[in-house]
Formats: C-alpha cells, structure tokens, sequence
C-alpha cells in the first residue's frame, strides 16, 4: 500500500483530465485558490459537464474574487439560475465579501471551514489543491475509490469516518493536491461506480476489492427512503408583448432569491384537504373558473397584482384571479428531500392590469430561472 501514492501519481501526469479550474501536473505554478474554490462550490451535487460551461461564464463575468464581492447578489443569483442548491450561490457571494475583506484566502483548512459556507469538503479540497496543505479530500469518486482499495463493505454514509482514516494513512505530504485530483480522476474515468475498468487501473494489483472479485459491489449504500411527493400550482400571466409577470422569492427558504412565477402552497399530496386556486373540486385535477376581477378601488384604477391572492409555498401571495385561466401541463421535478407535481396555470392580462411591488414583467427567453420554475414557463408558452 505504500507505493500507492507513487504509482498514482505517475498515472495522474500522464492522464490527468484538462480542467479550466486545474493546474497541469508537476505544474510549479499553484492552482488559483479563486478558480479551486469556485469550482468545488459548482460541482457540489453538479457534474463536471454541466459545470464546466457554466464555471467560465461566471469566471469572465467576475474574474476575481473582489469582483464577485462587488456583484449585486441578484446578479450571482441570476448567473447561478439552473445549477440548483441556491443556497450555494448565497454562500458564494458571502464567502467572497469575507475574503475580499482578508484580502485573501486562508490556507489552512481550519481558516477555510471558518469562511461561508465552506464544510470540511471544501476546505480540505481547497488547502490542498491550491495550497498544497497535506489535506485528505473525500468526495463520492475518492470514496469508491477507498471502498473498492481497501474492500470496505461497510454501507455509505456510515462508512465515511473509516474511508477517510484508511486514505489519510496512505495520503502523502508532498503533492497532496496531484494526489486529490489523481484519485477523483481515477473515479471519474476508470474505477466507475458501474463496470469499473480494472484492467486499465494503475492500482489495480493493489486492490483488495479486485482480488476478491467484489468491485462491483462496492462501496455498499444504505437503502434510501422514498421522497415524499408535494403538489403544487404556478401561475404564468401572459402581457400583451409575450412577457410573463415574474417574482424574486424570498431570500430565506427554498430557491431562496430567484425569479419565479407566482404560486400556491406546495403541499403534501397526502394532505386531505390539499386544493389549488384554479383547479377543481377536492380530490380533482383539472381546473374550475378563476375568481372574478377585483379592481383596486380607487376611481379609474385597474386591477393590480396584489388584488389577487392566494397561498402561496413561500408563505407570501399570489395572483390567480385576473381572468381566465387555462391548465397548461404538469412538470415534475426531484428536489433534495422531495419531489414536487407542479400544476401551471396561464392566462392573460386583463386590460389596465399593472404589477405589483416586487413583480416585474421579463420576456420568457431572458428570464434567468431555477429548473423547476424554467420547465413551468416551458409549459405556458
């Protein structure tokens, strides 16, 4: 085992993966701690695929990290739309007005987990790739990869604390970045979590998983819970120039900050009394007439956004009742600890109808959305 470190390594020079966030092996030029950091918030439950677009679009709009410290948080919220867990984009945004204010970042992984939203993930990523600290870096590719080495049968996530003391024993002092980056790409492209590639792997005669033909088998996962299913209802209000009438959510709570479309309660679908402005009778899907206009009450005034409320999942209120609306579509969509039926309701403004505090009226292809609220709109237009 302890060749490990030195047969890894010198597959990883040979066929390390090029990333926009990475410093080429044996580089003597250190990893940005900028770019390392940014990266590893992106690719928290984030493929490397997804992220790699959308990393360098965000890294030429803010460079630096006293740049992204200057951003308005709803343009890092904006910017962020799509790649999910907001709470992430909220935490980017403090963390870099906490190191701007520094001046820089720390190099320990003690100094790091003090900043937001920075775990030991994170941190020991960080300290050891952009700085070389003898940091042990445990994300779900490392963690097969221990698994499978050390034929660890004990189920994830129990399994943790013991896959981590098995690497840190073997971890070395020197390039303990190269290493960190070795073993995810061992992960990533050759010890798989389906059909790993065994004959290809450099720690292949090292493996005790291998040697006993239980590779596939590992690592164990504990069986998960089922999700619980949530329902709920958008509201997409269409203008006379294709435009939606959109709302920023509130900053606390879930997809906290974003654009979205106005919406009822997200409930329990178990809930007996679970019923949506706009659709039918109890224990029905499909829609009944919308309530009637209500102007605002002053002489000459149209109707306005807030005239028409309802629940809505945030606590706050929506509009439905500004005529006539038309089911749309469900969309479904699987969030962290649940899933969620969402029923999209469209229709068009009344005449003189005016938005309300905090609404604004975006063209739908500009709109820079959550998924969730993205597949709603797709629906409605």
């Amino acid at each position: 085992m302890s060749a490990i470190p030195k047969v890894l390594l010198r597959w990883y020079d040979r066929h390390a993966r090029t990333l926009p966030w990475r410093a080429p092996p044996k580089s003597q030029a250190r990893a940005d701690p900028y770019r390392v950091w940014l990266s590893e918030v992106m690719l928290q439950q984030t493929t490397v695929a997804t992220v790699r677009p959308r990393y360098e679009a965000f890294l030429a709009r803010w460079p630096s990290v006293d740049a992204l410290a200057d951003a308005p948080l709803d343009d890092v919220l904006s910017e962020w739309a799509g790649l999910g867990y907001y709470a992430r984009a909220r935490n980017l945004h403090k963390c870099a007005v906490e190191v701007a204010a520094l001046r820089r970042f720390p190099d320990t992984e003690e100094g790091l987990r003090a900043l937001p939203g920075v775990g030991d993930y994170t941190a020991a990523a960080i300290a050891a790739i952009a700085f070389d600290r003898r940091a042990v870096v445990m994300d779900g590719n490392v963690e097969r990869v221990a698994a499978r080495l050390f034929a660890i049968a004990t189920p994830l996530p129990k399994a943790k604390p013991e896959l981590k003391a098995a690497m840190s024993a073997l971890w070395p002092v020197k390039r303990s970045g190269d290493f960190a980056q070795a073993l995810m790409d061992l992960g990533a492209g050759v010890c798989t979590p389906r059909a790993p590639n065994c004959l290809l792997c450099p720690l292949s005669e090292h493996c005790e998983a291998r040697a006993t033909g239980v590779a596939e088998t590992l690592p164990v996962k504990a069986m998960k819970a089922a999700k619980p299913l949530r329902r709920g209802v958008a509201y997409a209000l269409v203008n006379e120039r294709g435009e939606i009438l959109f709302e920023r959510r509130p900053e606390k709570g879930l997809l906290g900050g974003m654009l979205g479309l106005p919406g009822a309660a997200w409930v329990e679908a178990s809930t007996p009394e679970h019923r949506h402005p706009g659709a039918g009778a109890a224990g029905t899907r499909g829609p009944s007439p919308a309530p009637a206009i209500r102007g605002a009450g002053g002489s000459g005034d149209g109707p306005r956004a807030r005239d028409f409320v309802a629940p809505r999942d945030d606590g706050g209120a929506c509009v439905f009742g500004v005529g006539d609306w038309r089911p749309a579509g469900t969309v479904t969509h699987t969030f962290t600890h649940f899933q969620l039926e969402l029923d999209v309701m469209t229709a068009r403004t009344p005449k003189g109808f005016r938005a309300g505090p905090g609404q604004q009226w975006i063209a739908p292809e500009k709109a820079r959305l959550p998924t969730v609220m993205r597949k709603a709109v797709e629906r409605a237009v």
